[in-house]
Parts: structure tokens; C-alpha cells; sequence
């Protein structure tokens, strides 16, 4: 049976990643561009990215084997509402995300890829998702042309490692279960079309399910642990407004202290390995995601054209991806303290 399309974006992304040379004569390479699947990439600034995993301490033979053989790319569900596909690695340390907007991946690759890696090699302890890798496609083909597969991919670290993704869950859900959930968070105080025009009447399910999440609770820390990030995420968000990055969100995962397998001491403990919650009965990790919508690019534009014209008979305000960027940073800021609880002992 021949590979499915799922399996054939693999083989390719696992091509480039392995470093294994795909360059050959133009007549070897002439069916190529007749693929619709499998496409050629080639790696993004490689000793930049070099650069960047030597920071984070990734051996570069333990990276290479996450992608090595049969079966090392898994792929996943849709995650988002940008259309993007997964794959996570069988080891479960990196996923591979697409980015097939162009205003997005030429966003990272032109403005921010540069002060995104000298911002997250001087602060090891942020909390911007740390990328290991960019992909963009070398060489055209039908694929390519018309969309059929993805022509841009990021690989980053998996802050779900160590845990069988089969037995997570979305949203709030029994601590006793022992499961793992996950939230998507982003301020929900902004005009979302699918949920505000005709009271979300307009909008399936579906599309309205993929939207940001909601925390209704409240994570348990110690002042210290409180201030140092709320400190540490300014500094994150600073970076993202001053590049005016928008419609990024934060990243949350809450695991009960028996399921988890963090063995760090509180005084090691960081929101990539877990920080214990001051009632002991969870871990927390947390990252920032999603940062490659930019104001100044000409879909963001647009956008918020069509929006203001909106607002001239419906005032909503505006979207999370036509905001001002320090105004957005401030909502950003405003519902991660919102969410944080400091124990009184």
C-alpha cells in the first residue's frame, strides 16, 4: 500500500531534519515537481538553531535520533485554528508544528527568528516556547503551489513529555483522574466574531471550540514564585510587543502531583520541568505560543481595516489579531495574574 499524505509530509520533514542531502541533477529532480505531497525543505539559518539547542544543552545525537526510523513522527490531531498540522516525535520530546500562512512564517523568519534567539540565549529561564528548528521549503512542486502540503514547519521542545498524550484532556476535568489537562489561554475580554456576532448563532461548534480556553481557577504559588513570573513574563511579552507581535497565548498544563514526573526540588523546579502548586496537589508548566501574527504584515492590515469598518455599526472593539501590541500585552499580563492565587501561609 502506498504512504498515506500524513506519512509522506513525514518522510520529508524527517529528510531534512536527519541533515540527509536532498540536492540531485535537474533530470533526477524533474518528478519532484510533479509531487503533491512530498516536498524538499531545506533548514532555516542551521547554525543559528545549532547555536540555540547547544544553549539549551541538546545533544545534537540525541536530536537527530527524536526523528531517526520508522515511525518516529506521529501525527496528531488538528490543535488550532490556523489549519496547521502536528507531529510529535515517538519519544515525545519535540512536535513539529506547520506555519502555512505566509504572513506568518515570513514574520519569524525575517523580523523576529534573530531577537528571539538572542532574547531566549540571555534569558534561559523565559517562557517563549523554545524552537529548535525552521523548515521552509526549497524547491517548488504542485505540492507546493497548491497547498496541498505544508510549506513551512517549526520543530519545538514538547512540554507534554512524559506523559501518554492519549490521557490528556482539554479544559477542567476530576484532579482525582489523574490525568493531565491542558489549556490554551488568551484574554477573552476581545471581539471574536464566531462568539459575538448573533450571539455565536452564526458559528458551528466546531469553529467555536477551537478558540481560546478559559481557566476558572486559580493556580496556587508562593509570593516569590508569583513575582518572579510575573516579572518573567513582562520581560517575555516585551520582547513580542516590541517586535508587534499579537494573538500570542499561554500555554498551561495542570498535573496532578501523582501523575507527575517531575523530580526537581521546589528550588530547581521551572515552568518547563513543573512548579509545584503551594496545596500540593498539582505541577504546573506553562509556555508562550504562537507568536507569529504580526501587526505590520498585509493580513493584519486587513484585517483590521475590515474590523474598524465593522465597529463603525456594531461596536465591538477590537480582535486579538488587530490589536495594538503593548495593548494586547497588557491583557496578556492581566489575565495570567488573574489566574495566579498567592497562598496566605
Amino acid at each position: 500500500m502506498a504512504p498515506g499524505r500524513e506519512e509522506v509530509i513525514a518522510q520529508s520533514i524527517q529528510k531534512s531534519l536527519l541533515r540527509k542531502d536532498q540536492r540531485s541533477s535537474f533530470l533526477a529532480s524533474l518528478p519532484t515537481y510533479f509531487y503533491t505531497y512530498s516536498l524538499t525543505f531545506e533548514c532555516v539559518r542551521e547554525e543559528l538553531f545549532t547555536a540555540l539547542r547547544a544553549a539549551w544543552q541538546i545533544n545534537d545525537d540525541d536530536y537527530r535520533q527524536s526523528f531517526a526510523g520508522e515511525g518516529a513522527l506521529v501525527a496528531m490531531a488538528d490543535m488550532g485554528y490556523s489549519g496547521s498540522t502536528f507531529y510529535k516525535t515517538a519519544d515525545e520530546h519535540y512536535l513539529i508544528k506547520s506555519v502555512p500562512r505566509q504572513f506568518e512564517h515570513s514574520f519569524f523568519r525575517d523580523d523576529l527568528l534573530v531577537p528571539y534567539a538572542e532574547y531566549v540565549q540571555s534569558n534561559p529561564s523565559g517562557l517563549l516556547i523554545r524552537i529548535t528548528d525552521f523548515l521552509q521549503c526549497s524547491q517548488s512542486s504542485v505540492g507546493s503551489l497548491v497547498g496541498t502540503a505544508p510549506s513551512h514547519h517549526i520543530v519545538m521542545e514538547n512540554l507534554l513529555y512524559g506523559q501518554n498524550l492519549s490521557g490528556s484532556s482539554s479544559g477542567e476535568e476530576d484532579a482525582e483522574s489523574g490525568k493531565w489537562e491542558t489549556w490554551d489561554l488568551k484574554p477573552m475580554s476581545y471581539f471574536y466574531p464566531e462568539r459575538d456576532v448573533a450571539g455565536g448563532a452564526l458559528a458551528s461548534e466546531a469553529t467555536k471550540s477551537k478558540l481560546a480556553d478559559e481557566f476558572n481557577d486559580k493556580i496556587g504559588l508562593t509570593l516569590d514564585q508569583a513575582e518572579e513570573l510575573k516579572a518573567q513574563l513582562a520581560k517575555d511579552t516585551r520582547l513580542l510587543a516590541d517586535c508587534n507581535a499579537v494573538d500570542y497565548s499561554l500555554f498551561l498544563i495542570r498535573i496532578p502531583n501523582s501523575a507527575s514526573t517531575n523530580t526537581a526540588s521546589a528550588a530547581q523546579s521551572t515552568w518547563r520541568t513543573g512548579i509545584p502548586s503551594t496545596d500540593g496537589k498539582f505541577v504546573y508548566r506553562a509556555a508562550i505560543l504562537d507568536f507569529f501574527w504580526a501587526k505590520h504584515k498585509v493580513q493584519a492590515m486587513a484585517m483590521t481595516g475590515l474590523i474598524n469598518a465593522y465597529n463603525t455599526v456594531d461596536k465591538q472593539g477590537p480582535m486579538s489579531v488587530t490589536a495594538d501590541p503593548s495593548e494586547y500585552r497588557e491583557r496578556f499580563l492581566k489575565m495570567c495574574e488573574d489566574i495566579v492565587e498567592v497562598s496566605k501561609e
